[in-house]
């Protein structure tokens, strides 16, 4: 039951870095906003890392090439997530974006029990539909002629890299056969290391004047990389404990913070479709933690 508390931090988190994600999002291009999460992640996961040496005693990693593949392929799934992300905030309002985004928790049940033999319960497969029902319902259903087909693919693509992005961390992780919190922090640290190299290449080349313009905010782009490193090492930890399918479905509880967020500092009012599905997320996440 360890990975319980580390969800719940991991998703409150979350819900924070995606409001500065979204405010950012009006000044800076997607790719930028991306590199906030992880430019100054870095050297905190690099502390955070070396922390835990001092503290206690662990072998040290051997990394081999199914590791490092599972490392890239992982970080350009994030990459990507994140940058469908950062396009739903313009496409609809701040808590339907991260709404959509969301149904990677039924995207990873499925994935996990057909590629990853991450086989799940029939008490934690009801929990991960309710979650996803909840979710829908939060979406609005009733009223698809507003939902473009943009809005829809972006969010479901979203939802799939970030489903891929944490199946495959778990492969990683457990590849180390380190104690579970070194295993986390060193998959941690090499995604997010992966993760800046790649976006300051493609930046540099594309997007120079970006760097300019997160270099002007150093705040916001200071407060989305420490929320994303925190958020990050809550996932990354839970998933070195438990399967993918059932972390995301207990951390489907950002949706919570993100409306309460949502509605005070966006001031974007809740409907009771919202209320509603809050409760479902409530009662699927219970079932997680009964299952």
């Amino acid at each position: 039951m360890l990975w319980i508390p580390f969800t719940l931090f991991a998703a409150f988190m979350q819900a924070w870095r995606n409001a500065f994600q979204k405010h950012l999002s009006q000044e800076v291009s997607s790719v930028g906003v991306t590199l906030a999460r992880f430019i100054y992640a870095g050297p905190l996961a690099a502390v955070y890392l070396l922390l835990l040496y001092q503290l206690g005693e662990a072998e040290l990693p051997v990394f081999n090439q199914h590791y490092w593949l599972l490392i890239l392929l992982a970080s350009l799934a994030q990459i990507a997530a994140t940058v469908l992300m950062v396009m739903l905030f313009r496409l609809r309002n701040y808590a339907i974006g991260v709404g959509l985004a969301k149904s990677e928790a039924v995207i990873a049940a499925v994935l996990g029990a057909l590629f990853f033999g991450a086989l799940l319960t029939p008490l934690a497969w009801l929990g991960v539909l309710i979650g996803g029902l909840a979710i829908w319902l939060m979406a609005n259903p009733a009223s698809l002629k507003s939902v473009s087909l943009p809005t829809l693919v972006t969010g479901l693509g979203s939802g799939l890299c970030f489903a891929l992005t944490t199946l495959l961390v778990r492969e990683a992780s457990l590849m180390l056969g380190l104690p579970f919190l070194h295993s986390a922090a060193w998959v941690l640290l090499c995604v997010i290391l992966a993760q800046t190299a790649i976006l300051l290449c493609w930046i540099t080349m594309r997007e120079p004047a970006t760097l300019s313009a997160l270099w002007q905010r150093p705040r916001l782009t200071g407060a989305i990389s420490l929320c994303s490193f925190l958020g990050s090492l809550g996932w990354f930890t839970a998933m070195s404990l438990e399967t993918v399918a059932l972390v995301k479905t207990l951390g489907q509880i950002e949706v919570l913070f993100t409306l309460i967020i949502s509605a005070r500092w966006f001031r974007e009012s809740l409907s009771r479709r919202d209320l509603i599905g809050l409760l479902l997320i409530v009662i699927g996440a219970l079932c997680v933690i009964i299952a």
